[in-house]
């Protein structure tokens, strides 16, 4: 079981950056997907970005395509999720998930573990 513990987030201005970090503490990092997922107040959660174990491919929703990158390091264990030109319909709570399986990373539902959630405000 992998526990993960999440930083970053804040109150923003449109078109500012923010980095998103969520290390994983627990058995080997590079046997689980990852995937940043957000929750907006009264809607459900959804699929922001996520990263293959090894390889490294990513898969990103469309309207963050372009704005946002997800990255890891698996020696320090860690996925990021960089956020470029932040928009005031980013405004969420974000949430990191592990998954040791194989089923569709844009999918909740795809995700055993989740951190915590982070909240990011932007303004418009």
């Amino acid at each position: 079981q992998v526990q993960l513990v999440q930083s970053g987030g804040g109150l923003m201005q449109a078109g500012d950056s923010l980095r998103l970090s969520c290390v994983a503490i627990g058995p080997t990092f590079s046997d689980y997907a990852m995937g940043w997922f957000r929750q907006a107040t009264g809607k459900e959660r959804e699929f922001v970005a996520a990263i293959s174990r090894e390889i490294g491919d990513t898969l990103y929703t469309d309207s963050v395509n372009g704005r946002f990158t997800i990255s890891r390091d698996n020696a320090k264990n860690t996925v990021d999720l960089q956020m470029n030109s932040l928009k005031s319909e980013d405004t969420a709570v974000y949430y990191c998930a592990a998954t040791r399986g194989y089923s569709n990373l844009r999918s909740r539902f795809g995700y055993e573990f989740w951190g915590r959630g982070t909240q990011v405000t932007v303004s418009s």
